[in-house]
């Protein structure tokens, strides 16, 4: 192998920050290439590794430091398995013996900057000195204790909505029926005024959607608010006011029965913030969404991958709030307390979806984002603003995860909780030194290091002053 086929094969590595980003290129490049070339016959000790380090001007690791990424097998939220080069033997040794093991620690050393830092050479300088303990710190602060997340027992249950009723949980439903079983409600008045009309021009059987259609006196989103709430009922025709007013009372009746069930279980939800684990943030419309909804749930939280977890998880068609600002000041909460946010994409963009996906990902939180079709998959994994930011408190630069498929969900959910996370290093073609973490199963950038000097300078300088 010459120093011309290190680079090319390990072309990965060849970032723009100097040093350990660096370290087969530029100044001193070819002497490090050489002494690695001859590492299977001379094995590399954490001395010769400094020395090498030193001639690229780059700072000592500390004994701990050497064992953490190139000996050991530490508790990680990723797969050991995943990083090239991996091998069980590595544990038994004292020395770097060879090129996959030089490399092997390498990555990870680039993989734990990416994830932690968002600057892998910024990492580097910070912890190649530090205790073993202050590493693991670091570390198993992005980790979870799967073991008691397992052995918390259930929580208090959630009173019960039929899938076909949980659309009059909405705010356009509480609207339309008013708030308590007194109340008329304006869709009762609206029927009423209808079927008024309609007897005045000589009346007859008509169906219920007729008579909203041809209402008087309401806008247009009256007339949608109106259609949609009265969903179960719109083909149904009447003969009469009383048979009308029997027919609302029925679904009135219901509407305040999934209320009271969705009130209740926002109080169980509110009780239960401490051990919240996945916040589903979503936009429903119509009563087909929230079915859609309510199956997608039962879907990723029922499957076989994530059962023994346990999952406490925020079903948005089981709760409702006595208020749009209350709603809010809830669903704020609950981004906050939960540990990882599944954002459902529908066919319209929702402001209040997205506002509860850019609070995660800038809380540096786990974004996983399911849409169903290919071509709005690949618009969140590319396109949409809100699929990257960074976490306000770090700087650190954090992409959603995007997949269109429930199966997925459940099997990152299960990634993510059992901290077996896969990454792979990659830099785009024609980009040198732009690093990117891309998670394996779904190929959605995680992370992202620039390799424009300038705007990366003015960032962590910013960052460095301010934090």
């Amino acid at each position: 192998m010459t120093p011309s086929d290190l680079r090319e094969k390990y072309a990965v590595f060849n970032a723009v920050g100097g040093g350990i980003e660096s370290l087969l290129w530029e100044t001193a490049g070819e002497f490090v290439c050489n002494r690695l070339i001859g590492i299977e016959n001379d094995h590399l000790s954490k001395v010769q590794l400094n020395q090498l380090l030193g001639f690229k001007e780059e700072r000592a690791v500390s004994d701990d430091f050497f064992k953490y990424y190139w000996i050991d097998e530490p508790d990680l939220p990723y797969k050991l398995l995943s990083i090239p080069g991996y091998d069980t033997s590595y544990k038994n040794y004292e020395n770097i013996k060879s090129i996959e093991q030089f490399f092997y620690g390498l990555a990870r050393i680039f993989v734990d900057g990416l994830l932690h830092f968002g600057n892998v050479r910024q990492f580097y300088r910070q912890y190649c000195s530090k205790a073993r303990s202050d590493i693991d710190a670091l570390v198993r602060s992005q980790m979870f204790n799967t073991d008691v997340i397992k052995q918390r027992g259930p929580s208090l249950p959630l009173k019960a909505i039929p899938k076909d009723d949980r659309y009059l949980i909405s705010e356009m439903a509480c609207k339309s029926y008013g708030d308590a079983p007194a109340t008329a409600g304006d869709l009762k008045d609206a029927l009423l005024d209808a079927w008024k009309d309609h007897a005045e021009r000589g009346g007859g059987r008509v169906a219920v959607k007729t008579l909203i259609a041809g209402g008087m006196g309401h806008t247009q989103q009256q007339q949608r608010m109106f259609e949609f709430s009265a969903d179960d009922i719109l083909e149904t025709s009447v003969s009469s006011e009383t048979e009308l007013s029997a027919l609302y009372s029925r679904v009135a009746e219901k509407f305040i029965s999934a209320r009271d069930a969705a009130l209740e279980n926002t109080k169980l939800y509110l009780s239960l913030v401490n051990d919240l684990d996945v916040y589903v943030a979503t936009s429903m419309r119509t009563r087909s969404d929230f079915r859609s909804m309510a199956d997608q749930c039962s879907e990723i939280f029922g499957d076989e991958k994530v059962k023994d977890l346990h999952l406490r998880y925020f079903d948005p068609t089981l709760s409702a709030a006595d208020g749009h600002q209350d709603k809010g000041l809830i669903e704020c909460l609950m981004v906050k307390c939960a540990k990882v946010l599944v954002y459902c994409a529908g066919e319209k963009e929702s402001y209040g979806k997205d506002a509860e996906a850019a609070m995660a990902l800038s809380l540096g939180k786990p974004v996983i984002f399911l849409c169903n079709e290919q071509t709005r998959m690949e618009f969140y994994k590319e396109i949409h603003p809100l699929s990257r930011l960074i976490n306000f408190s770090t700087g650190v630069a954090v992409g959603a995860i995007v997949t269109s498929s429930a199966k997925q969900v459940s099997e990152l959910l299960d990634r993510i909780f059992e901290n077996e996370m896969e990454y792979e290093l990659i830099q785009p073609l024609g980009r040198q030194g732009y690093l990117q973490l891309r998670e394996r199963m779904s190929g959605s950038i995680v992370r992202i290091q620039t390799n424009n000097s300038l705007l990366s300078e003015a960032f962590w300088n910013y960052y460095r002053s301010n934090n």
